[in-house]
C-alpha cells in the first residue's frame, strides 16, 4: 500500500495540533512540513501510532537556506516497518539568527549523534540534548564550517597537539 502524505499529515496535524503539519508538494520523497517546537512529539506519535509505525531513525541533518532573513531547515528521516516500508521526511524551519529547538534523542536515541553532528556544522541548538559537545571538530574551534555565513577562508585558533593514543579522549571542559 503506498503512503498517502496528505493523508498522513492530517492524522499528525489531528494528533498534534500546534504540529501545523502539511504535505510539501513536489518532494522526491515523502515530506512533511512540522513546528520546530513540536518535532518530537511527531516522531513520537509517528513512531507509537498503531498502522503507522515509523520506528526506524534513518537519519537527521540540516540545510542553509541563504534567504534574505536567513532560515535553516532541520530534516529528519523516518522509515516505517510495517505496512508502508516507505521513507518518510520531516522537516522544521528555524530562524538562521537564533537557531534552536527541543531534542528528539529521547524519541530515538540514533537522533543523538545526528543532532550533535547538527550542531557542530550548523548551529542548531537542541534544547535538552543528553550530550550537546562537539562531534566532528576539536573543541576549540570556533563557528560552524557548513553555515554560508562561515568565512572559508578563516584561521582557527592554535592548539596544543593531542597524543591519540595516550589521550584520546581529551576531557570535557
Amino acid at each position: 500500500m503506498a503512503l498517502d502524505v496528505a493523508r498522513l499529515a492530517a492524522r499528525i496535524a489531528a494528533a498534534v495540533p500546534a504540529s501545523d503539519a502539511r504535505e510539501v508538494d513536489g518532494a522526491p520523497t515523502p515530506t512533511i512540513m512540522v513546528g520546530a517546537t513540536e518535532m518530537p512529539e511527531v516522531l513520537a506519535f509517528l513512531r507509537d501510532e498503531p498502522g503507522l509505525e515509523f520506528k526506524l531513525f534513518v537519519d537527521a541533518t540540516a540545510i542553509d537556506r541563504e534567504t534574505p532573513q536567513g532560515m535553516i531547515e532541520v530534516v529528519y528521516v523516518v522509515r516505517s516497518v510495517v505496512e508502508f516500508s516507505s521513507c518518510l521526511v520531516l522537516k522544521a524551519v528555524l530562524d538562521a539568527a537564533e537557531p534552536l529547538m527541543p531534542t528528539s534523542a529521547g524519541v530515538h536515541l540514533g537522533a543523538n549523534w545526528a543532532e550533535r553532528e547538527i550542531w557542530d556544522m550548523f548551529g542548531v541548538v537542541f534544547e535538552g540534548h543528553p550530550d550537546p559537545r562537539r562531534i566532528l571538530m576539536y573543541p576549540e574551534f570556533v563557528g560552524h564550517p557548513l553555515r554560508k555565513s562561515y568565512p572559508y577562508q578563516k584561521r582557527q585558533p592554535l592548539t596544543p597537539e593531542r597524543d591519540p593514543l595516550a589521550n584520546p579522549w581529551p576531557k570535557r571542559h
